[in-house]
């Protein structure tokens, strides 16, 4: 069983410095060591990186997907991993915020999974989680909210449940063969993270048009890519790159960016202040510049994870597009009132854009083009039970 302090030090996200927005990426840059797992990728395509830790092992990644759709792996035994993040939803559940397993809502909008082994930043606003392992420590032992709400009142009951379902045994022995201990949370914790991370996305209209079939994308579709990588719109700055966006790390890369965006949300002061259950990476640094700084996500699959933005408050993808042309949002009454459009703290990119009914369907065309249909239904991803 880890420690208390452990759990402390990993829930309060003082795992790594907060300061850096760029650093130098110190483990190898080729493949983690004891990797046996076939990527899913094309070739151009590079593997995401994998601490040496915890190497990719195929049967680790099938005993976290058995892990990730158990209810059991929860305090009370209502919930899994994907009663937030469902398949059919590119892992994400279609929910405004999402719902943890005492019906404590969340502040924040459940993000997709697809792709997530490329993020160099997890969750919408700590810089300090920078793997999935520290990630997973979140959802399962977190305190506020409470998601899968494991404690140390509950941890051995809940290893009790798992240890007697006898189909784990099998799992858990080919995964951690050379393990000592049986059935532990760090052994959940890399099985989980191996799983997510398998979760790989790159077979979209969108793809197959950039490996050569011109029929892929509709004549819409193209016009809308054109005008998302214009600079008019200026949308490819925050989602440019094979992921759509700029948060992204591989194996090629010797450093990385972890950039965070203040898009004009909120602006409750004059001053730039946002809700004070959701301000962005300012609730980690303290930095009053960090107020409203959220990752920007991946726009694959984005068609199928909505509503949007970190509090999910912007339902559609044409609202969307409404308000990045707007430059921020506008709210004129009520709590949150105040004008985004005008905050201090607004990324410089967001600065507003003109744009034609026509154009719109059109960039609509394009984002509904990163769509991959192909994971909703991948066995390989799918309930196991």
């Amino acid at each position: 069983m880890m420690s208390k302090s452990f759990k402390v030090l990993l829930l309060t996200g003082l795992v790594a410095s907060c300061a850096d927005q760029s650093e130098t990426i110190i483990y190898d840059a080729n493949s983690a060591s004891g990797e046996q797992f076939a990527w899913p990728l094309r070739a151009d395509m590079p593997a995401p990186r994998v601490p040496d830790t915890n190497p990719m092992t195929a049967a680790k990644v099938e005993l976290g997907r058995y892990l990730f759709y158990d209810q059991r792996l929860s305090g009370n035994g209502t919930q899994s991993c994907a009663s937030c993040h469902e398949q059919e939803l590119a892992f994400s559940d279609g929910r405004a915020l999402a719902i943890g397993s005492t019906g404590e809502l969340h502040p924040r909008n459940a993000q997709g999974l697809i792709n997530v082994a490329y993020n160099a930043s997890y969750t919408w606003a700590n810089p300090s989680l920078l793997t999935l392992e520290q990630q997973i420590m979140i959802p399962l032992f977190g305190t506020s909210p409470i998601e899968q709400g494991l404690n140390d009142e509950n941890l051995d009951t809940v290893l009790q449940r798992l240890r007697d379902e006898s189909r784990y045994d099998p799992l858990f022995e080919e995964a951690f063969a050379s393990d000592a201990d049986a059935l532990t949370v760090a052994q959940i914790v890399d099985a989980l993270a191996s799983f997510v991370r398998s979760l790989i996305s790159f077979e979209s209209p969108y793809d197959r048009y950039l490996a050569g079939d011109a029929s892929a994308m509709s004549p819409a579709a193209l016009r809308g890519r054109d005008l998302f990588f214009s600079e008019s719109l200026e949308c490819f700055h925050c989602h440019g790159g094979y992921n759509f966006s700029d948060s992204t790390l591989d194996r090629t890369m010797s450093f990385v960016d972890r950039p965070f965006h203040n898009t004009g949300l909120f602006n409750l002061d004059g001053e730039g202040a946002f809700p004070e259950n959701n301000q962005g990476i300012f609730e980690i640094t303290g930095k009053p510049q960090d107020m409203g700084k959220f990752r920007a996500v991946t726009l694959r699959n984005i068609a199928l994870t909505a509503p949007y933005m970190h509090d999910g408050s912007i339902a559609t993808l044409d609202e969307v597009i409404d308000f990045y042309a707007a430059g921020g949002r506008l709210i004129e009454n009520g709590p949150l009132a105040g004008d985004g459009r005008k905050s201090p703290l607004k990324d410089g990119f967001v600065t507003g854009f003109s744009i034609t009914a026509s154009e719109k369907s059109d960039l609509i065309e394009f984002l509904n083009s990163l769509t991959d249909e192909s994971i909703t239904i991948n066995e390989n991803f799918a309930n196991p039970w």
